[in-house]
């Protein structure tokens, strides 16, 4: 576990790269943090990823120029679906997939504002110059596959994800600031014709995957740290191939005597 710098329209990013144990080569994963940026648990996500047999990419979006300045305008490229987040991302995934240890194929993960942006990514918003926006890059600039973990979904989502890669997508049924987005996106995903699984767990809240002990606990739930997390590898290893050993934290329905249980993927 190391950390690196990636050269950027803007300057040298600075990144936290996490990489398996042994020779590789192995699947590359871009992890695109959440509001408060590089903060132990993006490394530990990058990190937990690294264990499961993939080389985990983490940029620090806001280790160029003042945190706060960085912050308006990453949520402005979140809101219009371009702008230097997207170059940042297409750079980065570029210099992962070029790597020697690398496979050449690449994910990408996000969470809260890095899910939004892993959404968007999906849909082929890489930008290789400026003007270049939604559904605009070429396949060889797109993700295999991408995770969503309460990414904001967009007015126009049908429209981003005309040409998306898989997506899996995990939401909290108590989280009041997304609500019917599992529904909504998984209405765009059918009606394009993409590869999906989203899924709204219950009794959880926001950021339920992830750990930050100052934040409200009210945000999170139990549902577990990395409970959405091999939904994500199902559908990457098709693509990248499979690796052994990952395990979650999910809890399992109990099923009364006499009764039958049902699970639904979706809602």
């Amino acid at each position: 576990m190391s950390e690196t710098r990636v050269t950027v329209a803007r300057g040298e990013l600075r990144c936290h790269l996490a990489r398996p144990a042994g020779d590789g080569p192995w699947p590359g994963v871009l992890v695109m943090h959440d509001a408060l940026g590089m903060t132990p648990d993006l490394r530990a996500q990058a990190d937990w990823l690294a264990s499961a047999g993939y080389l985990a990419l983490a940029p620090d979006l806001y280790s160029i120029g003042r945190k706060l300045g960085c912050l308006v305008s990453v949520f402005r490229d979140l809101m219009s679906g371009h702008g230097q987040v997207f170059a940042d991302a297409e750079a980065c995934r570029s210099w992962l997939a070029s790597q020697g240890d690398c496979t050449g194929h690449t994910g990408v993960i996000g969470f809260c504002m890095g899910g939004g942006f892993a959404l968007l990514l999906a849909g082929g918003s890489g930008v290789s110059s400026p003007g270049v926006g939604i559904g605009e890059a070429s396949t060889a600039d797109r993700f295999g596959a991408a995770s969503v973990n309460y990414g904001m979904v967009p007015k126009n989502v049908q429209t981003v994800l005309q040409q998306s890669c898989p997506v899996v997508a995990s939401y909290g049924a108590r989280d009041r600031t997304l609500r019917g987005a599992a529904v909504r996106l998984t209405a765009a995903l059918d009606a394009a014709g993409v590869d999906h699984d989203v899924k709204e767990y219950p009794g959880v809240g926001h950021s339920f995957i992830n750990h930050h002990p100052t934040a409200l606990q009210t945000l999170r739930g139990s549902a577990g740290p990395d409970a959405a997390m091999p939904r994500f590898f199902a559908v990457f290893n098709a693509i990248a191939g499979p690796f052994m050993g990952v395990g979650y934290a999910e809890a399992r329905p109990t099923t009364p005597a006499g009764g039958s249980s049902r699970s639904s993927t979706g809602t």
